[in-house]
């Protein structure tokens, strides 16, 4: 395909990577070599393998951690953080509303009441300045989250934290190995949590891992992972009400063989984000969602800011152009924030017992709800030539977007390949060919 045509004629559709198959993952013969290990031995659980508890010690170690425990998924690891934190009936918990409803439900079967801060309108994180004004005398823990693999501004999170007693729980789902002045985030708050479903980093196909420096959290997230019965107590008992969120022994040998590729898979999508935020550079009507200073973003998505004054349509517009020369797109993150879904709308939680979850007016989400329209998120995966991508996106974009007005919605959500739990995604993917 000639970079210099112009038109707008369909072409057929790119075969680009997924991060739902073989093409788009690390997965092979480590993984194999380990869960056969963990058949052979007959032991698939981890309260009596080995597998789950090497894996609990790599990731201590990797991310610089005192404790580490495996869980059942990402929503147990935010699960027991908050069962850690341990909120009184009623207490608040502070978090965003750009975020995966299994970091949200936690805080309900915990009974507390989820608050929703405003986000930053560049990067879509909260800030202490969204977080702030949302801290009442009920407030318990800040539940940030860093999108998109893009660090929050810990340092200023963390000093308001401080200053109201406050612990933070850092959702990490995106950002594995994703640092603040030099430290690993999930390691700067309270408690990090981490997610190894489907389409992170690194995959077991459901998992999460919880990371704590503090011992006696550390024991609560222990306990409730397990039931909270106390292996290796003396006289061990159920201690509280926790339910059972252990990994098994087989999850456990693929996250391990997938947690010895992590540095290098991440090392490469930084490389192929570097190359493509120098070619974006100067590009009128785009630029990438800034980091701030002293971090490092490790791109679980590549994020685009479009300025709908430049490139006609804006990004409904871009998005629809991009389809057109064989790339399925559409331009935006998620349907709708998290406070305007059925769940919290109509509170529909334990029967008709929660009445309560705390709401605030459009007014206090300016920056979170203008996010549509203008945004366009990018997978970013460790296997495809990145001049697939600068061949078909790195093109007088003036040129081809299409006006908005002009586009049936449905057109650009009607083939596209990913929806997860509501979740769309443009379909640009960058990396280095498979050998």
């Amino acid at each position: 395909m000639q970079t210099t045509d112009r038109t707008t004629t369909a072409v057929e559709p790119l075969v680009l990577p997924s991060d739902q198959d073989a093409t788009g993952r690390t997965l092979g013969g480590r993984e194999i070599e380990l869960v056969t290990r963990a058949i052979q031995s007959g032991t698939l659980t981890s309260t009596k393998g080995s597998l789950v508890r090497s894996l609990e010690e790599e990731f201590a170690r990797m991310m610089g951690a005192p404790f580490a425990f495996a869980c059942s998924s990402g929503t147990a690891a935010i699960h027991a953080a908050i069962s850690a934190i341990d909120p009184e009936p009623g207490d608040e918990i502070i978090t965003t509303s750009i975020t995966d409803m299994g970091a949200l439900t936690p805080i309900l079967y915990q009974a507390a009441i989820p608050v929703f801060a405003d986000v930053d309108p560049r990067t879509l994180n909260v800030t202490a300045e969204t977080i702030k004004p949302m801290i009442s005398e009920r407030t318990r823990a800040i539940i940030v989250t860093h999108l998109f693999g893009n660090p929050c501004e810990m340092d200023s999170i963390l000093a308001l934290a401080q200053a109201h007693g406050l612990p933070v729980i850092e959702d990490c789902a995106q950002a594995f190995l994703a640092s603040c002045q030099g430290r690993t985030v999930g390691t700067l708050g309270a408690i990090g949590c981490f997610s190894l479903q489907q389409g992170k980093h690194i995959t077991c196909g459901e998992g999460g891992m919880v990371v704590a420096s503090d011992e006696r959290l550390a024991r609560r997230l222990f306990l409730f992972i397990n039931k909270c019965y106390g292996y290796g107590d003396a006289a061990p008992d159920h201690y509280y009400l926790s339910l059972n969120s252990r990994m098994s022994e087989i999850q456990g040998a693929v996250a391990l063989g997938q947690l010895e590729k992590l540095k290098a898979s991440t090392e490469t999508r930084r490389l192929r984000a570097a190359e493509l935020t120098a070619r974006i550079r100067g590009i009128p009507g785009i630029e990438p969602f800034p980091v701030p200073r002293g971090s490092c973003h490790v791109y679980w998505r590549y994020c685009l800011l479009v300025d709908p004054q430049v490139i006609p349509g804006g990004a409904v517009g871009l998005a629809a152009a991009l389809k057109l020369r064989g790339i399925s797109s559409a331009p935006r993150y998620i349907q709708k924030p998290a406070f305007q879904c059925e769940i919290f709308q109509r509170r529909r939680t334990f029967g008709n017992i929660i009445k309560y979850i705390k709401m605030g007016s459009s007014s206090n989400f300016g920056n979170m709800l203008s996010m549509t329209g203008a945004r366009l998120f990018l997978p970013f995966l460790p296997m495809l030539p990145i001049q697939i991508l600068l061949n078909n996106f790195l093109y007088d974009l003036s040129q081809i977007a299409i006006p908005s007005d002009s586009i049936d919605e449905e057109y650009l959500l009607k083939s596209r390949p990913w929806n997860v739990e509501g979740i769309h995604l443009v379909i640009l993917s960058l990396a280095p060919a498979s050998p």
